[in-house]
């Protein structure tokens, strides 16, 4: 490759990498209004949910891999706490609806799973995973009033939990 393919190469990728980071909300911004259907077909809209409870919208990458179960599992054991803190679950990923069927029986997860083949729920929260028709693993603490409370962007899953059980705890003081 020449050297100035090689420079307009490496400022194509940054400016994408940067526009995904300066698009995606931040603590404060009002949530993007998406509506989806779950893994069942049931409809879904966020301006429903958020008027009932706090939200944690989740995106990950791919069903019944590492990452993405340890993250839904975490989420599954502590749906109880997250309840009883007036919290809901809900997971995005690119994967179609029986992909999250089979997940959800897999692990037997207890929150729904929306289905966003198309990837417009990945680009209207801009989290797109570079290079790939995936979403990255980030987290979205979402208030009644559809302000954005806490974001988790991490690859580790660990953190994703850690944070947002910490998140949460923090609301309540």
């Amino acid at each position: 490759m020449k050297p100035m393919a090689l420079i307009l190469a490496i400022l194509a990728t940054t400016t994408a990498l940067t526009t995904f980071a300066a698009d995606t909300p931040k603590t404060g911004d009002l949530a993007p209004k998406i509506e989806a259907r779950d893994q069942a077909g049931n409809p879904w809209k966020l301006a429903d949910q958020i008027q009932k409870q706090v939200l944690l919208l989740y995106f990950y990458p791919k069903d019944d891999t590492p990452g993405c179960t340890k993250q839904a599992c975490g989420l599954r054991d502590q749906l109880g706490d997250l309840q009883k803190e007036g919290v809901a679950v809900v997971g995005v990923s690119r994967d179609d609806a029986g992909s999250h069927q089979r997940f959800r029986e897999k692990f037997q997860l207890n929150f729904p799973l929306l289905v966003d083949v198309d990837g417009k729920l990945t680009e209207a929260f801009a989290v797109p995973m570079e290079g790939k028709p995936l979403s990255r693993r980030v987290s979205f603490l979402i208030g009644k009033d559809g302000r954005i409370l806490h974001v988790t962007d991490s690859r580790d899953a660990q953190v994703h939990l850690d944070e947002m059980k910490a998140a949460i705890a923090a609301t309540r003081r």
